[in-house]
């Protein structure tokens, strides 16, 4: 133990050695904090893959929406009924023998 207080101030009495320690000490330091692979740039990726983990989701809801929109297209459980009268809400169009009643208390 006493050798190594005797190299530090040995270190510390032949100030060019101890300036050029302080300098490597501040670059490292710096660079732990700002550098490709420091503490600021790992906040902003941990931010970025939080947000990507976001988006995902969101995209997951939506194709679990459109895998179920699609099934239900399919020629086991479609349902012909419900397909033409959506067609015929969507395009605004009826049939050439059909006719229409419009209620005026259902639009309100």
């Amino acid at each position: 133990m006493h050798k190594f207080w005797h190299m530090l101030t040995r270190i510390y009495s032949s100030s060019g050695i101890f300036f050029v320690l302080v300098l490597v000490f501040i670059y490292f330091s710096f660079y732990a904090v700002r550098g490709d692979r420091g503490l600021i740039r790992y906040m902003n990726l941990t931010r970025e893959v939080a947000t990507a983990r976001q988006i995902s989701a969101e995209y997951a809801n939506q194709k679990e929406e459109w895998s179920d929109k699609v099934k239900r297209l399919s020629s086991e459980s479609l349902d012909l009924d419900m397909l033409d009268e959506q067609a015929r809400v969507v395009l605004n169009m009826v049939g050439p023998k059909e006719f229409v009643i419009l209620d005026s208390d259902l639009e309100e």
